[in-house]
Formats: structure tokens, C-alpha cells, sequence
């Protein structure tokens, strides 16, 4: 591992800021220092992008899959060094390596798939009719890269969020040319799939300039990237507070341009009474598994609880009190990340509650304590803050007097990316008010399951109404994700021969097409 930037297909070491990332179980920096990118290799990181994206719609899309293809089979050549760095830069399991390094070679072949296949184009042909008054022009239509994207990789997820995570990828595979602004807290990772995907592009003869990856640990990189002016878009994932400043940022500039970021929420689960007590055990293990999955640092872990008062609800919440706190504490990414935590949690703490629940005994050193805070239904509504993300293994339990109260505490909620409903299906119509009000505050509404474990598939949507994301029409995972970094295009009464192949009158490649508003595999005027 050298530490370098990697401009294009050149690594690069300009400059004279120094960092090194941190092992949170060792309690210790890792030996390697990074570099910050400078200005000069920013700026040219952005040229070979702008180069790179002029070149990639004469590429074929099977070269284009078979580039998406060969970084995964780069990344899973770099073998164990990856996940054993993984691991000494988060304090994650080797288990959670595995399972994150599967998703994201999965992620790659499955748009190397979607990328082959070139459906997600939408082709839609409109002919022309010269005998109709007024005449009628000849239309056609498919979508087309946006231009060069900037991607911030995510401090939870290495892999999946970050150098070749969902951004990157799905950037690629609409024929984007990427920046990786690298995530400090696992620069070495970022390194290492940074230079698979480098081998990848040599490999499969793509331009140099299609990805770059810059290290950072101040604001100044990122900054610049996003105020380029040959940057089109902008992908992260990551807090509100951060996503909120690129959002600004991106809209502050001469050209505005579209910033995809997922910002976490606090995934309310509605428990309903009915049938809460048959359910205890099975409900209790599914919720105290998903708080504190990955200690908690997940985007969709389960933030807010909201039950109804009863003796059945109390008994349920102290099951899975004691099985929240019998599970052991573990590391979190990194000390400062730990002390986010405690500080949000000491401002939660702040309102009048009715209990709270601390892990007890010692933990590991940058681990923290799994916490359970209770509060009145009437607190919850009257204290906004109480809304706000607490990244870590906490949860808050809104106790509800009745039905009406519970129905306020729905309404009140901001937008998320999951709402949980636990009940039975034989209540629904007592209920309709919340499956309904939910329904307008989440992207993807869950039924006696937990938020946590995101799919990646077509049918999934990880996104939801502000501030869950900053817009709620796309989703961050899942092969629908390509439509951020795309934008329509359209060619009037074009020659035959100037044609993109797949809007041309043969259907050469033989897929669905949107011809006079029919689907058809058909010629054009067969």
C-alpha cells in the first residue's frame, strides 16, 4: 500500500498533507499514511473524466460489461489482504467483511448484466409521418450518462458505499466517469479496490480518465469537486448534516447539478397491540438483533419504536430491553464516530423520559453502550430533536396512550427510508390510518420484518422523502439506481446512419422497445 491518489490510471503523491487511518480494536493508527489530493491532481482527475465521458457512448456495451466484470474479478483476486484491511480500518468482523466484499462483487455483476442487456435505456421511437397536417416529426428517445460524477464513500460501508460501491458502479454502468472522494476512516480499503478497478480499466482498454480516487481528510477536496464546473452529479451517503452541505453547495453554482445523498433516518417500527403477545419472543429477537447489528451503524437500523400502553407492550419492551443489553458491545469505526454517538445521546437523554437503559459492566475500549430510551408519546411530538438520527446502537420507545396518540406520533414523523408496521393483517382496517399515514413518510414499508438487510435487486428502493434523501424519486441500491447519472435524450428526424444502434429502424440486438407506445421487439415499420 502506497498512500497515493490515483489520477486516471497514474497514482500520484503531490501532496504534503499526511493521514493515516485507525484501528478501533487495537486502539492504534495503521501504518500507512495517505496523501491528500492537491489542487492541480483534483483539476486533472476532473480533465480525464470530462476526456473520459466524450469517449465511452462509441464504446460497445459489452465492452462496457466486460469492464464491470473484470473489477470484480480484480477485487476478488486481491484475496484475504482485502478483508484483513477492511477489518484493522472499521473494527468489523471478518464475517462482515465477507458478507459486505459478496454484495458488492454481486452489485458488479449484476449491472454487468443490466449494462449487457442495454434495456435500462428505455428506447422509445416515435416515427415520423410526413402525410399527417401539421406533419408529424420523427422521434426517438433513450437515456444517456449525465457526464463526470463525484462519489463520497461512506464510513459504515468500505465496500458497499464507497470506491466501488452502488455510486461507482451504477455511474459506470450509465457511462459516467467517477471520482472517488476516498472515506479517511478506511483509506487503505479505498486503496485497494481503487487499484483493482485501475487494473480493470487497463485490462478492458477503457479511457484512462473514467476513474480517478482521491484521498481527503479535509473539507478542501471535496469542495473543489463539487464546485467543478465539469462535474455533472454528485453521489453520498452519510449524514444530514453533510449531505445537506453538498446539496447546498451543488445548488449554489452557476450550473446547479443533482446531488444523489442518502442521509439516514430513524426507520420507525409501529407495534401493534393485538397480537403482541403471541409475537413476544419471535418480534423481541428480530428487533434486538437489528439494533445492534454492525453496533448499530446502519442507515436503516431500527432509531424509534412506537407502541400503544398496555400490559402487553410493557412486557415486551422489557424482553427486549434484556436482550438488547445482553448482547456484547462492540467497537465502533472509529473514536470519532463513538464520540457523535455519546454526544447524541446525551442531548436525546436531555428530555424528560420515562426510562432509560444502559448496557452495564466493562466493555471493549472504543466500544459503546447499547441504550433503550423511553419517553411519553406527548414528549416525543413536542421535541423535534428526538427525531434526529443517533448513529449507533440506540433506540427510542414512544409509549402511546391510545390509538389517537399513536396516529399523532405517525404524523409528525419526518421523511424516512423504511417504516415498520408489526400487527396482524386481520386489524388492518383499525389500522388504516397508520399504514396509510406511514405510507406517505417512507420509501419502502416493511410488514413484521425489520429495516435492517437492504436487497440489491430491481424491485428494491432505498430512498424516501426529505431528509431521508435528497430526492425521493431514486433509489441508492438496486440496479434502478443507474437512473440518477442519466438523463433523456432525444434525436428529431435524425439520418438512419446517425442513429444510436438501439433507436435505428432494425432491431438488431433483439430487446423490448417503446415503438408508437407499444413494447415490441419488432422493427421499426415492420
Amino acid at each position: 500500500m502506497t498512500g497515493e491518489n490515483s489520477v486516471g490510471c497514474e497514482f500520484s503523491a503531490e501532496g504534503s498533507c499526511l493521514f493515516q487511518t485507525f484501528n478501533p480494536v487495537k486502539n492504534k493508527s495503521n501504518p500507512t499514511f495517505f496523501i491528500e489530493a492537491t489542487i492541480d491532481e483534483v483539476n486533472r482527475a476532473v480533465d480525464l473524466a470530462q476526456e473520459a465521458y466524450s469517449i465511452l457512448p462509441t464504446i460497445s456495451v459489452v465492452q462496457k460489461a466486460d469492464f464491470l466484470e473484470e473489477i470484480s474479478l480484480q477485487i476478488l483476486s486481491i484475496g484475504d489482504n482485502l478483508l484483513d484491511c477492511f477489518v484493522s480500518e472499521t473494527g468489523l468482523t471478518i464475517e462482515r467483511a465477507i458478507a459486505e466484499r459478496t454484495r458488492m462483487l454481486m452489485q458488479l455483476n449484476a449491472f454487468a448484466d443490466l449494462v449487457r442487456k442495454n434495456e435500462w435505456v428505455e428506447p422509445s421511437i416515435d416515427p415520423g409521418n410526413v402525410n399527417r397536417n401539421p406533419k408529424k416529426p420523427d422521434l426517438r428517445k433513450m437515456l444517456v450518462g449525465i457526464g463526470p460524477v463525484v462519489v463520497f464513500g461512506a464510513s459504515n460501508f468500505p465496500f458497499a458505499y464507497s470506491t466501488a460501491g452502488g455510486d461507482t458502479i451504477s455511474a459506470f454502468a450509465a457511462g459516467c466517469p467517477v471520482i472517488v472522494k476516498s472515506h479517511p476512516l478506511h483509506a487503505g480499503t479505498g486503496e485497494l479496490v481503487a487499484n483493482a478497478i485501475v487494473k480493470a480499466v487497463m485490462k478492458t482498454g477503457m479511457p484512462k480518465g473514467i476513474f480517478s480516487n482521491l484521498n481527503a481528510v479535509n473539507l478542501a477536496v471535496g469542495k473543489q469537486l463539487v464546485l467543478h464546473p465539469k462535474v455533472k452529479a454528485v453521489g453520498f451517503t452519510g449524514s444530514i448534516s453533510g449531505g445537506r452541505a453538498l446539496f447546498d453547495m451543488a445548488n449554489s453554482r452557476p450550473e446547479p447539478i443533482p446531488v444523489f445523498a442518502e442521509m439516514g433516518s430513524v426507520n420507525p417500527v409501529v407495534i401493534l397491540p393485538e397480537s403482541l403477545s403471541e409475537n413476544n419472543e419471535k418480534w423481541s429477537d428480530l428487533l434486538a438483533e437489528s439494533i445492534t447489528s454492525g453496533v448499530g451503524q446502519f442507515c436503516t437500523n431500527p432509531g424509534l419504536l412506537l407502541l400503544i400502553d398496555s400490559e402487553e407492550s410493557t412486557f415486551f419492551l422489557e424482553t427486549l430491553v434484556t436482550k438488547v443489553l445482553n448482547r456484547e458491545a462492540a467497537p465502533m469505526l472509529h473514536p470519532s464516530i463513538l464520540e457523535r454517538f455519546e454526544s447524541a445521546k446525551r442531548e436525546a437523554c436531555k428530555v424528560p423520559f420515562i426510562s432509560l437503559h444502559e448496557k452495564k459492566g466493562d466493555i471493549p475500549i472504543n466500544a459503546t453502550r447499547q441504550t433503550i430510551l423511553t419517553v411519553n408519546a406527548s414528549v416525543f411530538m413536542s421535541n423535534p430533536l428526538l427525531q434526529e438520527e443517533v448513529f449507533g446502537p440506540f433506540t427510542l420507545v414512544v409509549i402511546c396512550k391510545s390509538l389517537n396518540e399513536l396516529e399523532e406520533s405517525v404524523a409528525v414523523l419526518k421523511g424516512q427510508l423504511t417504516g415498520t408496521i408489526m400487527g396482524s393483517v386481520e386489524n388492518k382496517e383499525k389500522y388504516k390510518t397508520i399504514f396509510s399515514t406511514l405510507h406517505q413518510k417512507v420509501g419502502r414499508l416493511i410488514f413484521n420484518e425489520v429495516p435492517t438487510g437492504v436487497e440489491v435487486c430491481p424491485s428494491m428502493h432505498h430512498g424516501g422523502p426529505y431528509p431521508a434523501t435528497t430526492d425521493s424519486r431514486f433509489t441508492a441500491v438496486g440496479t434502478d439506481s443507474i437512473k440518477r447519472f442519466a438523463r433523456p435524450m432525444v434525436y428529431q428526424n435524425f439520418p438512419e446512419e446517425l442513429l444510436p444502434e438501439i433507436l435505428r429502424d432494425q432491431n438488431r440486438m433483439k430487446i423490448e422497445r417503446r415503438i408508437n407506445g407499444a413494447w415490441t421487439k419488432s422493427d421499426v415499420h415492420a
